[in-house]
């Protein structure tokens, strides 16, 4: 490891140690990185003293900022958090806002003071956010003033949280008064490549949140691997989205790889389909990120997205069932991008492009990364056969002190809890997370592909499978059905929907049991979380 500029060493010394951690590869040419990088000089500054500084970077209703305005704000920030909040590198910073541009100046504010972002979901209560305190010891926060009910509470119980600042208000102790006052100089700390710079948190599929450990390399290494090679994107792309940018797949989508083009990025606060669409056709969007739902929902307004620029579509954050991409391809003649990432892994390590989709497959490893199928005692399995998906490459888990590293990390290989199968080309097609496979009367069943064969009933907005305990076959297959409006959920539309399910699949993978619900269980990002559904009934 490079000497560190952290002056507070709590993330250098709560690494997983060496043994632990996975095996790195850095074998592109755009992937061999000094021992010194700040990834703010490289995504900002780099771009203002190349002559790019006048170019929108930033978008908002109401609101553009260049990249050097954006620079200007980051710099007064980091003034402000180092001489007035008394930052030190390596302390970190609670970052708590909607999508939105004040957000982008703090985390690069944060980047070039040398701190550590712990960036939150909005919707987190002071439950949620106390225990991210802790577990990060976090030091200081930037709080968007309509956040800050939540976070008074929280730092009743965080003792070592002891500055926080607000903004988007007017008040004397805001954080833009405090701005006003500083300097739009700021030298940027020279930080060691392996400097921890996010701490990225789990968003809690299993129920149980962890931090994952990511260096200034790591957000540079993503930038250059997926949006290079996948993506391809350009300098007068205009990115949109949805996801929020305390989730990495929104960090990385809406802030890294535009600003690592010189492109720009569009940041809605609220960002539901009707809302998406209405950005995409203020803003000229032409690229989207959002999750399968909002796809389908917006397949309805095809007519609408055609009228826009938008030429590529991004879906991650959850399985992408084979029939929304058919609809949306079929609706807007635009092949979605599928991708799989992880919050370990920062972001895709799995997709493909337009030309390279096949149907129900996520795609083959992003160039940077390899990825095989293992079986429970790591060994490789032959194509065709189920098993639990293994990755490496430039980026990797490393959880906060925590003994569920050994579980991801094993034998330099980062086991991502997912089951995949890889064909004989090569392409990885999931089945399920990897504690979601449903065992009934000796069959193997993956939920997602039940779950692909209901979605495609004219009668169902969502649904979600899992497996129930039985005596007599174990466990049988469970739906719950979220119904189109003007559907009944009744005994004739569970037969209904079983015997569909027959026709679309193989019969022995039928839901024996359906139950209609209003709602399906979701992280904020949009993930579903199945371990929910296994409560009571």
């Amino acid at each position: 490891m490079a000497d560190s500029a952290h002056v507070d060493t709590f993330a250098r010394d709560n690494l997983p140690p060496a043994e632990l951690q996975p095996a790195y590869r850095f074998e592109l040419p755009e992937l061999q990185f000094g021992e010194r990088l700040n990834c703010a000089t490289e995504l900002l500054d780099r771009h203002v003293g190349q002559g790019r500084g006048e170019r929108i970077c930033i978008r908002a209703p109401g609101l553009a900022w260049t990249y050097a305005e954006l620079r200007d704000k980051a710099n007064r920030i980091a003034n402000v958090l180092v001489r007035d909040m008394g930052l030190v590198p390596g302390n970190r910073v609670l970052l708590r806002a909607p999508n939105n541009p004040m957000l982008v100046a703090c985390w690069f504010a944060v980047m070039k003071a040398g701190g550590i972002a712990v960036a939150t979901m909005p919707l987190l209560r002071a439950k949620e956010l106390k225990a991210i305190a802790a577990i990060g010891r976090v030091t200081h926060a930037l709080c968007d003033a309509a956040l800050a009910a939540e976070l008074r509470l929280t730092a009743l119980d965080a003792p070592a949280l002891r500055q926080i600042r607000h903004f988007n208000y007017d008040g004397p102790d805001s954080l833009e008064a405090a701005m006003e006052r500083a300097s739009p100089h700021f030298d940027n700390v020279d930080t060691a490549a392996d400097d921890t710079c996010i701490f990225g948190f789990t968003s809690g599929t299993t129920g149980v949140p962890k931090a994952t450990m990511h260096y200034h390399r790591d957000v540079m290494a993503i930038c250059a691997c997926w949006p290079r090679h996948v993506l391809r994107a350009n300098e007068d792309d205009v990115f949109i989205g949805s996801p929020p940018l305390a989730f990495t797949f929104g960090l990385g989508g809406l802030v890294l790889f535009p600003m690592s083009l010189g492109a720009s990025t569009v940041l809605l606060e609220k960002a539901s389909p009707p809302q998406l669409l209405d950005g995409i056709g203020e803003f000229g969007a032409t690229v989207l990120f959002t999750a399968p739902t909002s796809y389908r929902t917006l397949a309805a307004r095809s007519i609408e997205v055609r009228r826009t620029p938008l030429r590529k579509c991004v879906s991650a954050g959850e399985v992408l069932p084979a029939a929304t991409r058919a609809l949306w391809k079929e609706a807007t003649g635009i092949e979605l991008i599928d991708g799989i990432g992880a919050t370990e892994m920062l972001h895709i390590f799995i997709s493909h492009d337009e030309r390279g989709a096949r149907p129900g497959a996520t795609g083959k490893p992003v160039p940077g990364y390899r990825a095989r199928v293992v079986d429970a005692d790591g060994r490789e399995v032959p194509p065709g056969t189920v098993g639990q998906l293994a990755v490496q490459g430039p980026t990797g888990c490393r959880y906060l002190a925590d003994a569920r590293q050994r579980d991801y990390v094993r034998d330099g290989w980062n086991l991502t809890g997912d089951a995949y199968l890889m064909d004989a080309d090569g392409y990885f097609f999931y089945q399920a997370r990897a504690d979601d496979m449903i065992v009934s009367a000796g069959y193997n069943i993956a939920a997602p592909e039940v779950e692909d064969a209901l979605i495609l009933h004219p009668a169902v907005a969502e649904c979600a499978v899992i497996g129930v305990p039985d005596g007599e076959r174990g466990q049988i297959v469970k739906a719950f059905v979220v119904l189109r409006p003007g559907q009944a959920g009744d005994a004739a539309m569970a037969k209904a929907l079983q015997d569909f399910v027959k026709q679309t699949v193989a019969p022995y993978k039928y839901p024996r049991a359906v139950e209609f619900t209003d709602k399906l269980p979701r992280t904020q990002t949009g993930k579903l979380q199945r371990f929910k559904l296994h409560g009571p009934q």
